[in-house]
């Protein structure tokens, strides 16, 4: 609920500081272009004068000289304008970590009664989830469309301000979008709906219990992060298990016991769509992210040790830690730990991967599967509000009772000054 609020008002902020900037920048673009077609209009001029007969004069009476200032001029003009233009957006931008902040330090002081709020929605949420998830279970995929085009896009807002927007590069996003084309534009596209069941089933729902994702009702960060990872397991769960079109499809008429789909019986095109096909679209993946981070983005990543990335989080948290992932990844050496990072990432990603064949099988393991999804991330969730929690809150008092130490010691020094 602190982030969205955050998020809100940022947005309505910048589209109000957006509307006007654009306005400028469309007068400044007319002014320009104007400018260079009056330029090359002299240009062609001089250019003719001179083969005529290097004539002085121009056709329109001036000469080169007047010409020259008249460019000078204009082009003076144009360097002061861009110059204005620049210097506003750098206030524009100040003004936004300003507005940002004041909106931050709000929040903060009704934090607990805003926590309070967002466990209660969440808890409500989550009960209503469940109960239409056993009334109608067909409705579920837009319930989960209908999440992500609303959360994301409110996330990538907080996430831009908090430095953390490189974070939506991540594969969970990019299985996320393909699962959203999926639903919305093919939704009886067979080869696509196994494809996005390995996605789901696979690396995201596994990530969910390796990277100890937590439901925390109270933090609608946490509960974004794990629906992202969680829902779409539930949603083809229920397509291909108790979608009512589904069921009956796999029901012959006059036979009420429970038959595979006609194409599950041929082994190799189980593992071509449920296996060979989402590696390839993995790989894809990995390619682009690597070009985007590692090549086009690189020196901006440099230039900012506070704009995080996966792999900062974790190779720092791994570090912190001294654990098994940290030593794992410098078997190679220092320089080599992105190597080693994309290396055990691909290894998690075919293992996982793999395992989407049985579960796609069977309804009964598939169905084990989300009971153990569902309970390690209350689990993780339980961890973080009696362990983790404890100790944010105890370092929040610190620094509070720090800065109001701070502040009656700089009102001295403020006052000893003045006098």
């Amino acid at each position: 609920m602190l982030h969205l609020i955050l998020c809100l008002n940022l947005y309505k902020y910048i589209r109000t500081k957006a509307t006007t900037f654009c306005k400028r920048s469309f007068f400044f673009s007319l002014f320009d272009s104007k400018f260079n077609y009056s330029n090359q209009k002299e240009t062609k001029k001089m250019s003719t004068s001179d083969e005529l007969g290097g004539e002085d004069m121009h056709l329109n009476g001036d000469s080169p000289g007047t010409v020259n200032r008249r460019f000078k001029d204009r082009a003076e003009k144009v360097a002061k304008t861009k110059e204005m233009l620049s210097k506003q957006a750098v206030q524009t931008k100040k003004m936004l970590s300003k507005h940002a902040v004041k909106i931050a330090k709000q929040a903060e002081e009704h934090e607990r009664f805003i926590n309070k709020v967002t466990h209660l929605l969440g808890v409500l949420g989550f009960g209503g989830f469940c109960f239409l998830l056993g009334a109608r279970p067909q409705d579920i995929p837009y319930v989960y469309c209908l999440f992500y085009v609303t959360f994301v896009p409110l996330r990538w807002i907080y996430y831009r301000f908090k430095k953390w927007h490189y974070y939506l590069l991540d594969f969970c996003y990019y299985a996320n979008t393909i699962f959203l084309v999926d639903l919305l534009l093919y939704p009886r596209n067979e080869k696509l709906f196994m494809v996005c069941f390995s996605f789901a089933e696979g690396p995201l729902a596994w990530a969910l219990i390796v990277w100890r994702c937590s439901l925390v009702f109270s933090s609608v960060d946490k509960i974004i992060s794990v629906l992202i990872h969680l829902l779409p397991g539930i949603v083809f769960f229920t397509i291909r298990w108790w979608n009512p079109a589904t069921f009956e499809a796999m029901h012959p008429e006059g036979n009420s016991h429970r038959f595979s789909w006609p194409y599950v019986e041929d082994k190799s095109y189980l593992w071509t769509w449920l296996f060979g096909v989402p590696l390839v679209a993995y790989t894809l993946w990995q390619v682009l992210y690597f070009l985007i981070v590692n090549v086009l983005r690189r020196q901006r990543l440099l230039r900012d040790p506070e704009v995080m990335t996966s792999y900062r989080e974790l190779s720092k948290k791994a570090q912190k830690a001294n654990n098994i992932w940290w030593r794992l990844s410098g078997l190679l050496g220092d320089q080599n730990r992105m190597l080693m990072y994309i290396l055990l990432q691909a290894i998690f990603t075919v293992a996982t991967m793999a395992l989407t064949v049985p579960i796609f099988l069977s309804y009964k393991l598939h169905v084990i599967f989300q009971v153990l999804k569902v309970s390690a991330s209350i689990w993780n969730g339980g961890s973080f509000l009696l362990e983790v929690m404890p100790r944010q809150v105890i370092v929040k008092e610190k620094k509070k009772s720090e800065n109001q130490v701070r502040q009656p010691v700089l009102q001295s020094h403020e006052d000893h000054c003045q006098f």
